[in-house]
């Protein structure tokens, strides 16, 4: 047994030292979700641009603005094309391969992204169509590298870092969103010098350029330059052996693939022994078996990122809104069309640097160290108890004196957003569902939180205008401490194996195989 053990594939990756094959895996897993968060996020910034350029009222006192549907389509659209592209890629994961359909994620984003930013014609109607149109396929794409992503990382990782490993690929998000303010602030300021105009309370529907509808244009078809670099590397990655072995049933393959990436001499006979070492109780998705020994782990799963995605979506999206009632953005009347992009992207780049990278930042830390659930639950109580500080004394942070205050507190709900359950959220599917559904299962709890993405982007709009933005953020503190009592369905996965995690190792036939 103790040959076994040390020819072991899945021992292997379980011990393994971090070597450069991590990284580069986490570089170009991460990269795709790089991409992912730059394209879902950088719609928020453009969308007042869009309603400037495209419905403007002639002789109105105020700027176009988008009417509500359209706005709430074009936010949301994307996150609609990655419910459907979570569950069908993550169903694909598992029938033909992570690395098969790997790589068509990548290039569906590829050539959504320059298609969204390529949107046909000047006429408002057929702009906005063409606009959902490619922005759900390009959701669909995204969709894709969330189960695929996740499932990558877990199955390549080694058992004491996996959590800070999958944790790097989603950290990528943040500078994603980084990025999209970056890119935006750059676009914006390059277009003002060279086409510059007076404020629209000074000269109305002239402070809106005709060289601004370039803007939004190349903020968008930028998100396609990062896929496109790493689309080479994807393609060059192995199946994971996991998967090769214990899925596929190709001892051989496995053996072969591992040897080249992790630089250990493993021979086919290893996998055969894992593969008689994990379970062949290969119950389906749809069985009775599943329910009784992952049931409530999918409902703690999907129902925690479902409530997370409901408050950090809304929160994203419509932080300009936000900036703009509590006064910190001035008004829209006294800016050109540029100039508002300019300030809000500059406003959503602040709160990124100060609170969002950080967050992620700190769970890549801490995660193999605290453990995910612990972060889950400390993240979800933060969030809760930060947008109550908000909510109660809702007056007092309107005051033009406290609204620096105001935003300080309002950082710290994405920080502990990002250093809690949206990183974790991510990670605990990728570990604790078998192999043969492990892509599946993560699938169905992405497509959950896109559910409460698509909530929080077409209802937080209606709920502030319905009920007050005070209002507003005591549901949202509701829905994080409901996040926080869910988080008990779900297990501690730091520091076991996948196979253990999942239930896939008998133990019984190990101890057999240790009295022979």
């Amino acid at each position: 047994m103790a040959n076994e053990e040390q020819g072991s594939i899945l021992k292997a990756l379980d011990v393994a030292k971090t070597q450069w094959y991590h990284v580069t895996a986490v570089v170009v897993s991460g990269m795709g979700f790089f991409t992912d968060s730059y394209d879902l996020f950088v719609i928020s910034l453009i969308t007042k641009l869009l309603g400037r350029i495209y419905y403007q009222v002639p002789g109105s006192s105020s700027p176009g603005s988008l009417p509500d549907g359209i706005s709430a389509a074009v936010s949301g659209v994307a996150f609609a094309g990655t419910f459907i592209g979570q569950i069908f890629f993550g169903c694909l994961g598992d029938k033909l391969g992570r690395k098969r359909v790997y790589g068509l994620t990548l290039l569906i984003m590829t050539i959504c992204s320059i298609c969204s930013g390529l949107s046909l014609g000047r006429d408002p109607k057929t702009v906005m169509v063409t606009l959902c149109f490619f922005r759900f396929w390009l959701g669909f794409g995204i969709g894709g590298d969330y189960p695929l992503s996740a499932t990558i990382m877990s199955e390549y990782s080694n058992k004491r870092t996996r959590g800070a490993f999958i944790a790097a690929v989603f950290g990528m998000q943040g500078i994603g969103i980084l990025a999209a303010g970056a890119v935006s602030l750059l676009v914006s300021a390059v277009f003002e010098s060279k086409f510059p105009s007076r404020a629209y309370i000074l000269d109305g529907a002239a402070s809106t350029v005709p060289q601004a509808d370039y803007v939004w244009r190349i903020i968008l078809m930028v998100g396609a330059l990062p896929a496109l670099l790493t689309y080479y590397w994807r393609m060059k990655m192995p199946e994971t052996a996991r998967y090769t072995a214990l899925v596929s049933k190709n001892a051989e393959q496995a053996a072969l693939d591992m040897t080249k990436v992790l630089n250990v001499d493993i021979e086919a006979s290893a996998a055969k022994n894992d593969q008689a070492r994990v379970s062949s109780d290969e119950f389906g998705l749809f069985s009775m078996k599943f329910l009784r020994r992952h049931g409530l782990h999918l409902l703690g799963t999907a129902s925690t990122w479902f409530l997370l995605d409901i408050a950090f979506y809304s929160q994203n999206l419509f932080q300009k809104d936000i900036f703009t009632t509590i006064g910190w953005l001035p008004s829209a009347k006294t800016m050109n069309a540029i100039q508002e992009l300019y300030m809000i992207a500059k406003a959503q780049t602040i709160i990124a640097c100060c609170s969002t990278v950080p967050g992620y930042f700190f769970t890549v830390g801490f995660i193999d160290y605290m453990g995910r659930k612990k972060i889950q639950i400390m993240g979800f109580a933060m969030m809760t108890i930060f947008m109550l500080s908000l909510a109660i004394p809702y007056h007092h942070w309107t005051l033009p004196a406290n609204r620096i205050g105001f935003v300080v507190l309002y950082s710290f709900t994405f920080f502990f957003s990002n250093f809690g359950p949206n990183a974790t959220t991510f990670i605990v599917p990728a570990e604790i569902f078998p192999a043969r559904i492990r892509s599946t299962c993560h699938g169905i709890s992405a497509a959950s939180g896109k559910a409460g993405a698509m909530v929080g982007s077409f209802g937080f709009s209606a709920l502030v205008k319905a009920l007050g933005m005070s209002n507003t953020l005591y549901i949202m503190a509701g829905i994080n401490l409901l996040g926080l009592l869910l988080t008990f369905t779900i297990p501690e996965t730091n520091g076991k194996s996948l196979e253990e995690l999942s239930g896939e190792t008998e133990p019984e036939k190990i101890q057999k195989k240790i009295v022979v």
